[in-house]
């Protein structure tokens, strides 16, 4: 964070690059700051090294709005999780029965048990809609031992909770109005994408400036977001790496909306994730669609198209008929089976 403060005083009056340290670093030895300062400026001026991507003002604002909403939204995630921990240590099983925790009548009932309701077959009557038929159970889940002090905790961490949900709402709205302001058009383009949300859209309006001019390539975006594979190859023997690294809140916005755009029926990257999944888990082959999300958010950017889904059928209608024809009837000859085929009637 130390390069902020000199290249922001700085940026008015000057070009100021920001450059890897690991791309200027110096052969070891006697090292001052004169000596390092005629070594920056050498390597530099020989076109050894290029500058770093840092936004304009308007887009660092907006980008420092998108990463603490971001930060108070995993802050709420873990909030969540110890309200669950504080029931379980209360013996109320509420999520045995519940999907979750913070449903509406989930939150009824955990007011009620801190208002000091005790009854399991009380707090099971607050339950709504599909938990109805589920209240044997829920009367079940709700017979614990919760006392004074689980009802001060769960308080504190509802109250928290509210904190979190406004503060949540009102960033929201200061970025909805900055992304409208200065990049309407490129939010609206990449509304279309498969598993794009509108928090992701603005998240990446925020980390790219939706400039794709900075970036000469997809693949350099995709590095640049961390999406792409490692490679570590020493003496002829490729050994397995993780991803490259790059910048961590655009990768996690880009994983995110990868899983959704896989859930997204009869699109390319259903597809793709199906292809890949079967063979390498579903971790893998969420971050393989991820990399793919920087190539057509590039595109559209760059050209302000809308993206043109390829389709579900992408992979199989690449394959050779005749080739597959082949291949089947001989899996089927090999059992001892006589196989003759006819052409379908058009439909």
């Amino acid at each position: 964070m130390y390069w902020k403060p000199v290249c922001y005083a700085l940026e008015d009056r000057f070009l100021v690059w920001l450059c890897n340290a690991h791309h200027v670093k110096n052969v070891p030895g006697r090292k001052t700051g004169m000596s390092d300062a005629e070594w920056l400026a050498g390597v530099a001026a020989h076109g050894m090294v290029r500058p770093s991507f840092v936004p304009p003002p308007p887009i660092r604002e907006l980008r420092e709005l998108t990463r603490y909403r971001k930060t108070q939204i995993d802050v709420r995630a873990a909030e969540i999780a110890r309200l669950e921990k504080v029931l379980q240590d209360a013996g109320i099983k509420l999520t045995s029965v519940a999907s979750k925790v913070l449903t509406q009548p989930g939150r009824a009932m955990i007011e009620a048990l801190i208002a000091g309701q005790r009854d399991p077959a009380a707090l099971a009557g607050l339950a709504k809609g599909k938990l109805r038929p589920k209240i044997p159970q829920l009367t079940a889940a709700l017979r614990g031992h919760f006392g004074t002090h689980h009802a001060i905790v769960a308080a504190r961490i509802l109250a928290h909770l509210d904190f979190l949900d406004e503060t949540t709402a009102r960033l929201g709205e200061q970025i909805g109005a900055r992304v409208a302001e200065r990049c309407q058009s490129a939010a609206r383009l990449l509304a279309d994408v498969p598993g794009l949300e509108r928090r992701s859209v603005e998240v990446i309006v925020a980390e790219t400036g939706a400039d794709m001019s900075r970036f000469p390539s997809p693949a350099q975006s995709a590095s640049w977001a961390g999406l792409c594979p490692g490679n570590h190859e020493p003496a002829g023997k490729r050994r397995r790496v993780a991803a490259t690294p790059g910048g961590q809140w655009l990768r996690r916005t880009m994983i995110e909306p990868a899983r959704a755009a896989a859930r997204t029926r009869g699109s390319y990257f259903a597809a793709q994730y199906r292809q890949i999944a079967r063979r390498r888990g579903p971790g893998k082959a969420a971050v393989a669609v991820a990399r793919s999300l920087p190539d057509v958010i590039w595109h559209m950017l760059s050209t302000g198209e809308v993206s043109a889904d390829l389709g579900e059928d992408y992979f199989t209608s690449r394959h050779d008929k005749e080739h597959q024809t082949r291949r089947l009837v001989s899996q089927l000859e090999k059992p001892g089976y006589t196989v003759q085929l006819a052409a379908a009637a058009a439909t």
